[in-house]
């Protein structure tokens, strides 16, 4: 994945329940991802070794809303919207003058892959700059069963 992976793309038109966090250090971010399991459970989504598309979400949003806070400009405002046809996934950060970077030829174990494991978990991804902010979304299927691959 180049640098065509994560693509400069607007947001797609998201309808349904809208669940927001306001982030402000990494160490929020296990309260951030213990209520989002929370709200995942309270909508139907338990935990379920068979199809794992919550766990799936917990880990995009984690891994973007850490990217933002690490590589961004306070404050990184992480979105949920649960619609009928699946979850978006919208970070936003301050510093729009930065686009989302893969890491490139970096050992997997000095990290920096994030980007490309939820491009991997998601059908569709990319990026745009509103209003001074930097988004960086990505769509995810509510079920296992449903996901295609993401296009690059």
């Amino acid at each position: 994945m180049g640098r065509l992976a994560w693509p400069l793309r607007p947001l797609p038109d998201g309808r349904g329940e809208v669940w927001r966090w306001d982030l402000q250090a990494i160490a929020e971010l296990p309260a951030a991802r213990a209520v989002l399991r929370a709200r995942l459970d309270g909508v139907g989504y338990p935990r379920d070794d068979d199809d794992t598309a919550a766990e799936r979400l917990i880990l995009a949003f984690d891994e973007l809303a850490s990217n933002a806070l690490r590589h961004g400009l306070s404050p990184v405002v992480a979105t949920v919207i649960a619609g009928s046809g699946g979850w978006l996934l919208d970070v936003s950060d301050r510093d729009p003058d930065t686009m989302p970077s893969p890491a490139v030829d970096r050992d997997p174990a000095q990290g920096g892959l994030g980007l490309y494991l939820v491009a991997r978990l998601s059908v569709a991804h990319g990026w745009y700059v509103d209003e001074g902010c930097k988004h960086v979304w990505a769509c995810l299927p509510t079920s296992t069963d449903d996901r295609e691959p993401a296009l690059s």
